[in-house]
């Protein structure tokens, strides 16, 4: 799986798919990953992990993507704004 960052806390994250997982079957397929992409309806996409779409609102916007900040290794949250 390839490794980025997530455009919200920044934390280290993997990709699910590409083609380094094109000729893996079963447990390692490329269809887990630590992120996903997202595109919200104000027309921008961001790679975001877990703990941040979590704490997202209903209808995210990228100003919500720039207030995601990292807790720890498995939470984030919205810094005020």
């Amino acid at each position: 799986m390839a490794k980025d960052s997530c455009d919200g806390c920044g934390r280290t994250v993997t990709v699910a798919g590409g083609i380094a997982n094109i000729w893996t079957f079963g447990q390692d397929d490329g269809s887990e990953g630590s992120a996903i992409t997202l595109e919200f309806e104000d027309g921008t996409d961001h790679l975001l992990c877990y703990p941040c779409m979590e704490v997202l609102p209903d209808n995210p916007t990228a100003e919500d993507v720039e207030r995601l900040e990292e807790v720890d290794a498995e939470t984030s949250r919205l810094a005020e704004p």
